[in-house]
């Protein structure tokens, strides 16, 4: 599919995907006989990830070291783990946090409603 409608599909837009390109997240896209990108099905599934692994958090540089080894292959899927299982941990650290918050918010909306009826 051309750089259009892989930006519909992914909803990155083109200019997005170009810079994710020029940095290295996106590695190796093939080229038609005219030039323009081609991306796959397979190329949909990394994006996908990338734009989870954002979501969750992890840091550009992180997620460019990610796609640096999974570019040099499966030698590499100890290191990928790695990466992935600080991030988990990472994470987690902030989601006990992020119920933290919410439960002292929900203490102050119970004090609040004793004082409100």
């Amino acid at each position: 599919m051309n750089i259009k409608k892989f930006s519909i599909v992914t909803n990155i837009s083109a200019h997005t995907l170009r810079y994710y390109e020029k940095i290295g997240l996106l590695k190796q896209i093939e080229r038609n006989s005219s030039g323009h990108r081609y991306f796959t099905q397979k190329d949909v599934v990394w994006v996908e990830f990338i734009k989870r692994l954002k979501e969750t958090g992890m840091p550009l540089k992180q997620i460019l070291k990610y796609a640096d080894l999974r570019a040099i292959g499966i030698s590499t899927s100890g290191l990928r783990m790695q990466v992935l299982e600080e991030h988990a941990l990472m994470l987690e650290e902030k989601i006990a946090e992020e119920q933290s918050h919410l439960q002292m918010l929900k203490t102050k909306i119970q004090h609040y409603s004793k004082i409100v009826t």
